[in-house]
């Protein structure tokens, strides 16, 4: 049951087959049998039994809200919940209750989703390993699958793998099959990240598509919230749901006219794949590389044409995203002062004594160096040199993508990372900063430029870990672009984890399903 597709799940509720009771205990029986991996900091529980009851009374009037009513479903932790704890993973918003729901959150409430909880995150989503959470790290869950304990042979208690970031929690609770679908924010690949290395389908969409109302912001001008599903036809039901106009983001965009169901058979010869020369990065592994040039081969064999591009300013892209990221950071942190909302430190011997101590009580250390960069970056005399100049890269980095989509290529095709999951204890020998260029390498870009992109698995590592691929396209061209993800799903055969819902295996008993197992295992 817990491993269906939308779907499948959204029939076997119409039919009758499967209560919303049942399914949401499961569920919640399921998170509590994961809760090692921390992918949750708020279980909504009582919440959930009640939405669910409500799901299975219009089910049974025949009068179902929409194609996701009774599904459940997990919103990372930095879009707000009325009357529900949306904390950023940090100290500073512990306690902070909103009294309205995000837009998207909404939406999937309006078609009768379960919300099942809110799910943990680097801080303030600062991060790419969910590792710098005030509540602890995100474990991968396929640190416990059979796959990666065959190959390492060690408990993987003491040797688990990072979910990625800094939507961690929500690719492990997607994985982990405690929920259908889950929420991410996307900001340099916030969502995609966490997806390639959790064997989950992330999608990006284009940047005012889905509105940001009810996110709380990192980077204004590059914030997307992000889909987190097991297939792509599943993003696609979701992404119908969430876009579209929103009057309280004056960003958002009317949704583009396309089918609402892909295509079950779709037809890659007439369009053309670029694969970026630049994409050929330091540190991409052999495996990678290999899963990268294997699914160039078969797009070609199935009559695609597939040639090589150039993003020439690719290799200032990651400089210039922290300039800008690191200012926008600066003046999105300032509202967290102790005044209003939030964490307010019981130092009161002044005013800025009590502003000081309160962020710095607050935030960890790495939301305070990136506010410290960005004010350093906004200062009158670096402002020309830094943010303007960083302006102006961002620009070339968006005219590099509309050269090569008008010159004829219909899709990119890149690794989402540079390698599959690393080691906890080797993930954090290095700081956030360092961790952050090395893994948003391939990811950010798209956002400097507000395109859609969407990862997918494509097959194990020799660790027995996920490996994904990413799809870049034009504005606007999502559905294009899930068609293309779609078709690249039904020829890998990539594996997911067992549903164990009726087993009465331990947790370390994760396995791999029996389906077609690829090269890469």
């Amino acid at each position: 049951m817990l491993s269906l597709t939308l779907r499948e799940l959204s029939l076997a509720l119409r039919e009758g087959s499967i209560s919303p009771i049942e399914l949401c205990r499961k569920c919640l029986n399921r998170i509590k049998k994961t809760q090692h991996l921390n992918a949750y900091i708020t279980v909504t529980e009582e919440l959930a039994l009640k939405q669910a009851q409500e799901a299975e009374t219009r089910l049974l009037q025949g009068a179902p809200k929409g194609p996701l009513d009774g599904i459940p479903f997990a919103v990372k932790d930095n879009f707000c919940t009325e009357n529900i704890k949306t904390t950023c993973a940090s100290r500073m918003l512990k306690d902070y209750i909103p009294p309205y729901n995000a837009t998207v959150v909404q939406k999937l409430l309006d078609q009768g989703a379960v919300l099942m909880g809110k799910t943990n995150m680097d801080e303030f989503a600062m991060g790419s390993g969910s590792t710098d959470s005030a509540f602890g790290p995100v474990r991968n869950p396929w640190s416990y699958s059979a796959s990666y304990r065959e190959q390492t042979g060690v408990a993987p208690d003491s040797d688990w793998v990072v979910s990625g970031g800094s939507s961690g929690g929500s690719a492990a609770a997607v994985a982990s099959l405690t929920s259908y679908l889950a929420l991410g924010s996307d900001t340099g690949g916030s969502t995609r990240n966490p997806a390639a290395l959790c064997g989950v389908v992330a999608l990006k969409p284009t940047y005012g598509l889905l509105s940001r109302h009810g996110l709380i912001p990192l980077v204004n001008s590059m914030d997307v919230p992000g889909i987190l599903t097991r297939t792509a036809r599943d993003a696609a039901i979701v992404l119908d749901i969430l876009q579209g106009q929103d009057m309280r983001d004056s960003t958002t965009v009317p949704a583009p006219s396309s089918p609402t169901e892909l295509p079950e058979d779709f037809d890659v010869k007439n369009i053309c794949i670029g694969i970026p020369k630049e994409y050929h990065a330091p540190g991409l592994s052999e495996e990678t590389l290999a899963q990268w040039s294997r699914v160039a081969d078969m797009f070609e064999r199935a009559g695609a044409r597939v040639e090589q591009v150039s993003l020439p300013h690719t290799q200032y892209s990651i400089v210039c995203y922290h300039v800008l990221c690191q200012a926008e950071v600066a003046s999105n942190m300032a509202r967290f002062d102790g005044l209003e909302y939030g964490h307010r430190s019981k130092v009161n011997t002044s005013t800025e004594a009590m502003y000081t101590t309160t962020r710095h009580e607050g935030f960890n250390d790495v939301v305070r160096g990136r506010i410290l960069c960005g004010n350093y970056f906004l200062l009158k005399q670096n402002y020309q040199h830094y943010f303007v100049k960083a302006q102006k890269i961002r620009r070339l980095i968006t005219d590099d993508f509309k050269h090569v989509f008008s010159s004829g290529v219909d899709v990119l095709l890149t690794p989402s990372t540079l390698t599959d999951a690393a080691r906890y204890h080797d993930f954090i020998q290095e700081d956030n900063r360092t961790r952050s260029v090395q893994e948003d390498v391939f990811t950010q870009p798209v956002n400097m430029a507000g395109l859609p992109a969407v990862s997918v698995p494509t097959a194990l590592s020799r660790l027995g870990l996920p490996i994904g691929l990413q799809l870049i396209g034009p504005a606007l061209q999502d559905k294009k672009l899930l068609s293309v993800a779609q078709w690249i799903e039904q020829r890998v055969g990539f594996p997911s984890i067992r549903d164990f819902e009726d087993s009465s295996e331990s947790r370390n008993e994760i396995g791999v399903t029996k389906r077609e197992q690829t090269s890469a295992v």
